[in-house]
């Protein structure tokens, strides 16, 4: 896929998830669906559930657009988090297809997200980021070898 084509993806993931990171604030109905403080006690939840629920998703999104694979792989890591409970819920609850196709379907792309940003070493997750630096060009062997009259 193009670079292009990708970076638009994350952008429209990003818009979506942090779309749904302002509706679970939303004090009231939302142009979406009822209000998500009613459909967190519903589900079994405690209504400030929807809070949590909401920062990851917003801190996700964020992660999303920033073009790097650690932070991508990060932030598809935690919505793939999210999803699954959000599977799991629309399972346990027996909701209509209708209503709960989209967190299965996300949880598969950010599946496949997750998989195309997976680092090389799980331990450049924990690694702090550094600075690319200058390289300097290494002596060929004709030259650091000694040479002995």
């Amino acid at each position: 896929m193009s670079k292009r084509l990708m970076t638009g993806l994350y952008w429209f993931l990003a818009f979506e998830f942090a779309l749904g990171a302002v509706t679970k604030y939303w004090p009231g109905d939302t142009i979406f669906s009822s209000a998500y403080s009613a459909r967190f006690v519903h589900w079994g939840y405690p209504s400030w559930m929807r809070f949590v629920v909401g920062a990851l998703e917003g801190a996700a999104a964020v992660m999303l657009v920033i073009p790097k694979r650690r932070t991508r792989f990060l932030g598809t890591t935690t919505l793939l988090f999210v999803l699954t409970g959000a599977v799991t819920t629309h399972i346990v609850n027996h909701d209509p297809a209708v209503e709960s196709w989209a967190a299965p379907t996300h949880l598969l792309i950010m599946g496949v997200l997750a998989l195309a940003n997976w680092p090389a070493d799980w331990r450049d997750l924990l690694r702090a980021p550094t600075a690319p630096t200058a390289r300097t060009p290494r002596p060929s062997d004709e030259t650091t070898r000694v040479q002995h009259p």
